[in-house]
Order: structure tokens, then C-alpha cells, then sequence
């Protein structure tokens, strides 16, 4: 049996904190889409490397610019 280590897990950095930014606007949906996957779901934050502050202000960022019809709810 040829068994091999388990790759090195590499932690991400949070975007926010890493660029110093307080506060997220739910205006800038360029940003916004970063965070969103290609069915326009919120990724997780093991998944974008987001610290749990950040990752629950980019979710309220989202919903909030979902219900202002900048972002959709579903990409077809």
C-alpha cells in the first residue's frame, strides 16, 4: 500500500483584513461577486479565507444588495 502525508493545510488570509477595510459597502458588487460562487451562493469562509467578522459583514453585504436588485438571487 502506497500511502502518502496529507498536503499541508495553507491558511488563507482574509481579504478585509489583509487591505485594512472597516467597513463593507453593499453598493460595490464588484467586490461582492468575489464572494459569491458561480450560482450565486455565498461561499464559505473556508473557502475565501474570510475571518469570521468579515465573512458575517460580506453575508449581510450580500442579502442586503439582493434585496436592492444589484446582485441576483440566482445566476442562469
Amino acid at each position: 500500500m502506497n500511502h502518502q502525508p496529507p498536503a499541508p493545510v495553507i491558511k488563507k488570509s482574509c481579504y478585509f483584513c489583509a487591505n485594512k477595510i472597516d467597513a463593507i459597502d453593499y453598493k460595490d458588487t464588484l467586490l461582492l461577486r468575489k464572494f459569491m460562487s458561480s450560482q450565486a451562493k455565498i461561499m464559505p469562509p473556508k473557502r475565501t479565507g474570510n475571518c469570521s467578522k468579515h465573512q458575517r459583514m460580506v453575508a449581510r453585504a450580500i442579502k442586503r444588495a439582493r434585496a436592492m436588485a444589484l446582485l441576483s438571487y440566482t445566476m442562469k
